[in-house]
């Protein structure tokens, strides 16, 4: 089993900036690799970012540019730095790990950027 525990969600002005925060236990020694998606009203959920346990990120071709996924593997910890923030990035975002166990989900954090 696997647990993932989000913050860093807030509400910003447009032009801000966030870090979110992605801290997993539990078998971590079995995952794989760890990503951001959200999920804005209406819309499907969609990939922001992957990062593999090796380092290898990979992002939405509308994320690059602006956001960053980076790993601190002694604290199990993936972060998500998001600049330059619009409002069509106002969404819940999501953390997901992926292993031999299956796949787990964060219960999501909040992003809402004013115009």
């Amino acid at each position: 089993q696997v647990q993932l525990v989000e913050s860093g969600g807030g509400l910003v002005q447009a032009g801000g900036s966030l870090r979110l925060s992605c801290a997993a236990s539990g078998s971590t020694f079995s995952i794989n690799d760890i990503g951001w998606y959200r999920q804005a009203p209406g819309k499907q959920r969609e990939l922001v970012a992957r990062i593999s346990s090796r380092g290898s990120a990979n992002y939405a071709d509308s994320m690059k540019g602006r956001f960053t996924i980076s790993r601190d593997n002694a604290k199990n910890t993936v972060y998500l730095q998001m600049n330059s923030l619009k409002p069509e990035d106002t969404a819940v975002y999501y953390c997901n790990a992926r292993s031999i166990l299956g796949s787990y989900w964060g219960q999501g954090t909040q992003v809402t950027v004013s115009s």
